[in-house]
């Protein structure tokens, strides 16, 4: 573990809490210090759910530690059951209480509670949150799920939705569509909106659908190794897999492969002239494995981008992402180190970044437009509109998702290259507001409530900063700035970057337009 500002995982308790908040008739009590309850957070301001979650906390403080920890732990156990009459307890330490060894699980086995009380050895100093809701599910599905009657007719499980997941309640409804298209029922839904009576029932069903392997892989390994229900390895995002998907899911239960394309649109842009001036971008993914895979080959087959840099943060994954990375001629970014990756997105210099929210902040920075395909995400990626990930409208989002950035973003830069006409200068106000822009006062200036606010130009900051610090500064003359705006939006910040890069080698303190141009010729060879 380490102190850092941003991070894509929490430790492995947030992920055990995600599987607990997912659920109903669950409930997670967690030996855990004063401080360790931040995780209340996630659920009611980031993805606005209604409810806290079922959790309940022994928060000691450190005064405590000289007395009974354990007993403290006992009495919240026995409190939460009296209070909640649960249908099962999951119990766990965090990563602080994991220091004082009070053992919750073996703790909880000595009283006398009467249902079922699932203990979590999860290691909160070697592995992290996906980690935690995979090992949280398997647990579950492991001293929960049995051998039972199968249904009459074909049904399947879809297993791997849970709280704090990207889009996951629109995938289900989209993955039950395709589903139903070809007559296969659904038998349970799990962790999402599921009670622990619901996953006695696991064994019913003839397949299960992993929809996220992040959260559900081990679970699906152990039925189909203890109850006999295979498991699909295709996951639905874009249309190529989704047709994949379709063809596994009919291969394995024995049914027509039928699908409704009717609703899918993404197919004709592709085909469509518009396209073409978008074809070929080059982009970087980043994020989970799960969305990154299946982002890298939407991006490369079905949007005509060129992939130039790719990874994900969760290890559990690596061998798979490498895998991908080489059939793309690529080296994967294994890490969970956003500086890291700022520094590789930068080293790629992309004209677009498909990641997470924390790739979002790094675009910002960079000037590089980015779309959000991934957890973790902040509050405006749990949307109240409908918007899968998955299926056939999933793709349709995806191309709406990815598109608008580049397309508004070439918006801006047509703006701005024509900023000294009359129509679009800085002055001017919104065009389609024209008849309604204030008039000019006497004297030619416009009223003082009109006057536009002055931005400091790039120059005037690059001086300042000289000026405050005492120290050489790369500085941009006025003509170059000028020219420099010139540049499309998406390779502006390379140009950037070689410029001062060339500058910097002939110990040039001030960028001509000269300067800018010579630089250019210099990497153009």
């Amino acid at each position: 573990m380490k102190l850092t500002v941003w991070t894509y995982e929490g430790p492995p308790h947030v992920g055990a809490m995600r599987v607990a908040t997912a659920m109903k008739g669950l409930h997670y009590v967690l030996h855990a210090p004063q401080g360790d309850t931040y995780a209340d957070l996630l659920f009611t301001m980031i993805e606005r759910r209604g409810h806290r979650p079922p959790v309940s906390y022994t928060t000691f403080e450190g005064r405590d530690l000289g007395e009974d920890t354990a007993g403290l732990f006992k009495k919240t156990c026995q409190d939460a059951y009296d209070r909640f009459k649960p249908q099962a307890l999951i119990v766990g330490a965090s990563c602080t209480a994991e220091l004082i060894q009070d053992d919750p699980g073996g703790l909880a086995e000595t009283m006398d509670i009467p249902v079922p009380v699932i203990a979590l050895e999860l290691p909160s100093y070697q592995r992290k949150e996906n980690f935690g809701t995979d090992e949280t599910f398997y647990q579950l599905v492991k001293a929960l799920a049995g051998p039972v009657e199968k249904t009459p007719h074909i049904t399947a499980n879809l297993i791997g939705p849970l709280a704090l997941g990207f889009r996951h309640r629109d995938d289900l409804e989209e993955v039950k569509g395709l589903l139903y298209e070809m007559g296969i029922g659904i038998n349970v839904v799990a962790p999402f909106d599921a009670t622990p009576a619901d996953l006695t029932r696991l064994g019913a069903a003839h397949i299960n659908i992993l929809m996220y392997p992040e959260h559900a892989e081990t679970a699906a390994r152990h039925m189909e190794r203890v109850l006999g229900i295979p498991y699909t390895k295709t996951v639905p995002i874009g249309v190529g897999a989704t047709h994949d998907f379709v063809a596994e899911v009919a291969r394995i239960c024995g049914v027509e492969p039928k699908k409704d394309i009717s609703r899918l649109r993404q197919p004709w842009w592709s085909k469509s002239v518009d396209s073409t001036y978008l074809t070929g971008k080059r982009v970087f993914v980043f994020g989970d494995a799960t969305h990154v895979m299946t982002a890298a080959r939407i991006a490369r087959d079905e949007m005509g981008f060129e992939v130039v840099g790719l990874g994900c943060y969760n290890r559990e994954f690596a061998r798979a992402v490498r895998q991908l990375a080489k059939d793309f001629g690529l080296e994967a970014l294994i890490t969970d180190d956003y500086l890291e990756v700022e520094k590789a997105i930068e080293d790629a210099s992309p004209e677009m970044i498909l990641g997470t929210q924390m790739e979002r902040h790094i675009g910002k920075r960079l000037g590089i437009p980015c779309a959000v395909i991934s957890a973790p995400v902040h509050v405006q990626d749990f949307p109240a509109r409908y918007s899968p990930q998955m299926g056939w409208e999933g793709a349709n989002v995806i191309f709406d998702t990815w598109i608008h950035p580049l397309v508004m973003g070439l918006e801006e830069h047509l703006l701005s290259m024509f900023r000294e006409d009359f129509e679009f200068h800085d002055e001017a106000g919104a065009s389609h507001h024209g008849g309604h822009s204030p008039k000019p006062a006497e004297g030619g200036q416009p009223p003082a409530a009109a006057q536009p606010r002055r931005d400091i130009s790039e120059t005037e900051k690059h001086e300042q900063a000289a000026t405050l610090t005492g120290t050489d500064v790369m500085v941009w003359l006025a003509d170059a700035e000028k020219e420099l705006k010139k540049i499309p939006f998406f390779v502006r910040g390379k140009a950037r970057r070689n410029t001062e890069k060339f500058a910097a080698e002939r110990g040039v303190t001030e960028i001509s337009v000269d300067t800018l141009y010579e630089a250019k010729a210099h990497y153009a060879r």
